[in-house]
């Protein structure tokens, strides 16, 4: 009799386990908060928020205006489909160093294990703003963020 009650209560102990993380991953999952766009770094943030929430036009706004610039649609698109895929992917941003009317971020870019026995990896990569019209705004990501296509010639 006192061997069930301690089974129950080991079980019922589990349970709330469960229920408090499950509840700390779905209340956690919608944390992600805008910051200030006056520098750099918040613009990058800023975009990889938008990104993370689905704003696409809000990411779309911070890319800076240039030739073959890709449209809104465009730009949806290759996160819609897959082309750009940065789900499975963590990010820290880093020092931000300004020269003239271009900024150059560092991001560290975390991939997750493809198997059991994978660690993942991770690469320090850069992301280029260039200062237009007072606001910075971003020329160039590293994938998973960035389509290889935008800003180029199409080919004939």
């Amino acid at each position: 009799m006192k061997q069930d009650r301690f089974l129950t209560a080991i079980l019922a102990g589990i349970g709330l386990l469960i229920i408090l993380a499950l509840a700390s991953f779905f209340l956690r999952r919608n944390t992600l908060e805008y910051g200030s766009d006056d520098i750099p770094a918040g613009v990058i943030h800023n975009y990889l928020v938008a990104i993370q929430k689905g704003d696409y036009e809000r990411a779309y706004g911070y890319l800076a205006e240039g030739t073959y610039k890709p449209s809104l649609e465009e730009f949806q698109q290759a996160f819609l489909t897959n082309q750009i895929a940065p789900q499975n992917v963590g990010v820290e941003i880093g020092e931000a160093s300004i020269a003239g009317s271009r900024a150059y971020v560092s991001l560290f870019v975390s991939y997750g294990a493809s198997s059991p026995f994978d660690g993942g990896w991770r690469n320090t990569e850069t992301a280029t703003l260039l200062d237009q019209n007072g606001q910075w705004k971003i020329e160039s990501m590293p994938s998973p963020f960035w389509f290889y296509a935008w800003y180029q010639e199409p080919l004939q």
